[in-house]
């Protein structure tokens, strides 16, 4: 169940760059428990489904998940064994980019423990830093 986007503007992305904060999604606003980075990154479109599904199965059928981010950003490569210039690669891969403060899972309906445990696991699967936060109201 891969999510990949059904249109863009352009098949083939630039880079882009990493710098700064998150400018949305900083804060816990469906669910009551979440992860959220403490470093910037990619997180691909495998690594997103990783973490859905061992959230899910630890939770056996209890609770609700929300995913906060989406693999909008394609990633080209080019063919093995290729010499280079010919131009670009074609698109390999999809990729949501993070930076610190974004928060990528949150859960609800759970008790606090079983969601800490929950989301350890999936901070497992990607390829960078994570905290458990809970949600606090906000004025």
């Amino acid at each position: 169940m891969a999510a990949i986007p059904v249109r863009t503007k352009y098949r083939k992305m630039q880079k882009g760059q990493m710098a700064g904060l998150s400018r949305a999604a900083n804060f816990v606003d469906f669910g009551d428990y979440a992860m959220q980075t403490l470093e910037r990154g990619r997180i691909t479109q495998h690594q997103i489904e990783a973490c859905r599904v061992a959230i899910n199965r630890y939770f056996n059928r209890r609770g609700k998940v929300w995913i906060r981010i989406f693999p909008d950003k394609s990633v080209s490569k080019k063919p093995a064994e290729t010499r280079m210039g010919k131009g670009k690669g074609a698109p390999d891969h999809w990729v949501a980019v993070v930076r610190p403060g974004r928060i990528l899972f949150e859960v609800g309906n759970v008790p606090k423990e079983l969601a800490q445990n929950a989301l350890r696991r999936a901070a497992a699967k990607l390829p960078i830093k994570t905290r458990f936060v809970e949600r606090v109201e906000r004025v």
